[in-house]
């Protein structure tokens, strides 16, 4: 049996090689099951300093000191500085659209993917991209599944557009109980966009979980479309 290719969209200030890297566990745990392919974004960051403590604030914990090489973003909050910061309130953001062509364009180039996978701003993102997929906006975009790792609803006025109408794709949700970064209340909000959303809490922080404790659930939800 083939395996499930999925595209793999990373948090903010990472990229898809350091993404790559931090999801060796997780590669390995479903190995006979899913291909994971990863793109980056098309926003070079700012070193923490530059945007201020909301720039480092969003994936900073599972980057070590100083973040990843070429720190990479999905969209800025923070217009001005472009920075990001998933709890701050704003209008408008800068640079959604790059990235939905970047996206778009990697499934031209590397696809048909059966899912897609995010985590933290790139899971907010993968919400999106899963909105414009049910209103046909996106005649590319064919996902049948999405998983959503320390995701969170946006807090830009411009992106509810996004969560005006329940998410059909079948969907799993995967956050920490301890995560300072994405606290767990914050993706419990966006279980609702999803009528078919289903859960994996895990007693850790800001990273994606791949111990032997998460393969059943993983698996189980993978089964469906194989």
């Amino acid at each position: 049996m083939a395996p499930l290719r999925v595209l793999c969209v990373h948090g903010y200030r990472q990229n898809g090689a350091s993404f790559r890297d931090k999801t060796g566990a997780l590669r390995k745990l479903l190995r006979k099951q899913v291909e994971l392919v990863y793109v980056s974004a098309p926003h070079g960051v700012r070193r923490a300093g530059g945007g201020g403590e909301a720039a480092a604030k969003e994936d900073g914990s599972d980057c070590g000191p100083g973040g990843d090489e070429d720190p990479r973003g999905w969209w800025f909050s923070d217009v001005q500085a472009r920075s990001f910061n998933a709890q701050q309130q704003c209008e408008e953001s800068l640079g959604l659209d790059e990235s939905v062509e970047v996206v778009r364009e990697a499934v031209k180039a590397q696809g048909p993917f059966d899912g897609i996978m995010g985590f933290s701003q790139g899971a907010a993102f993968v919400a999106m991209l899963c909105s414009l997929q049910q209103q046909q906006l996106e005649p590319e975009f064919n996902f049948r599944f999405a998983i959503l790792v320390a995701g969170f609803r946006s807090a830009c006025k411009e992106h509810q557009k996004f969560y005006s109408a329940p998410l059909q794709i079948p969907s799993l949700h995967v956050f920490g109980l301890e995560d300072r970064v994405i606290p767990d209340n914050m993706s419990r909000e966006l279980l609702p966009s999803f009528q078919d959303a289903q859960v994996l809490t895990h007693p850790g922080g800001h990273f994606v979980p791949a111990a032997s404790a998460h393969r059943q659930t993983y698996q189980d939800f993978l089964k469906k479309f194989q």
